[in-house]
């Protein structure tokens, strides 16, 4: 395969066996991998080369991957992968919180490690931007200006919560974000406890948008972490 059609995508992971097992998966599907085994490494080949996809352990030997994250969080938006042994809700929610876009845990499958990398590579392509005040993703239309929403055909009448929940993971399509993040963006930072509003209205958004089947077509339940819109 062509070397300009090559994804280059940064991977800073200090287990032999784990690179190796990323460098021929990834070097089979369209990515051009590079690796760094340690977070001063990796901070400075991010600086260096500017990879298109991070994938970062958490448990480096000089540096926990949360501060990595932090740090990187203050100059770049490059898309980052987790993929780490520590597998409780809570670890997951602090890497998203601090910054990661999407979260795998050890062990993990080629098939699925890969149907995530590309999902973050569509979801900076579709991602809401500011020069733009038409967001689409699939059937999927949200115009910023008038505020008007639309599914294929339908025009859609949300109550202003509905829409400020909905644009709320439309700027992060494809992206994890979680209960803490959706409230304090559109119910404020004292609403942080008030996990019961989101279930709520996640509910009727969901109704509104024809989208209570499961599994769901547009907004997925990432459970005990948050809400995701998927890349259609």
């Amino acid at each position: 395969m062509s070397s300009n059609t090559d994804i280059e995508i940064l991977i800073i992971e200090d287990e032999p066996e784990i690179r190796k097992f990323l460098k021929t998966i990834l070097s089979n599907h369209n990515f051009k991998p590079s690796f760094a085994e340690t977070a001063k490494e990796g901070i400075k080949l991010i600086s260096l080369s500017t990879p298109e996809i991070i994938i970062l352990d958490l448990g480096l030997p000089d540096m926990d991957g949360l501060e990595v994250i932090k740090s990187i969080r203050e100059w770049t938006h490059i898309p980052v992968l987790v993929l780490s042994a520590r597998g409780r809700e809570q670890d997951k929610i602090s890497a998203l919180e601090f910054g990661a876009d999407d979260y795998l845990t050890k062990p993990f499958g080629a098939g699925e490690l890969l149907a995530r990398l590309r999902v973050m590579q569509r979801h900076s392509r579709n991602a809401i931007h500011e020069a733009s005040p038409i967001f689409v993703n699939g059937d999927i239309r949200i115009d910023l200006d008038t505020r008007e929403v639309t599914v294929g055909e339908r025009d859609i009448s949300l109550t202003p919560t509905e829409y400020k929940l909905l644009c709320a993971l439309a700027k992060q399509v494809g992206k994890v974000v979680t209960y803490q993040q959706l409230l304090r963006e559109v119910w404020g930072k004292n609403a942080e406890d008030n996990n019961h509003y989101l279930r709520i209205y996640t509910q009727h958004l969901r109704r509104k948008l024809a989208d209570t089947l499961m599994p769901p077509k547009y907004i997925v339940t990432e459970a005990g972490v948050g809400y995701r819109m998927k890349v259609l």
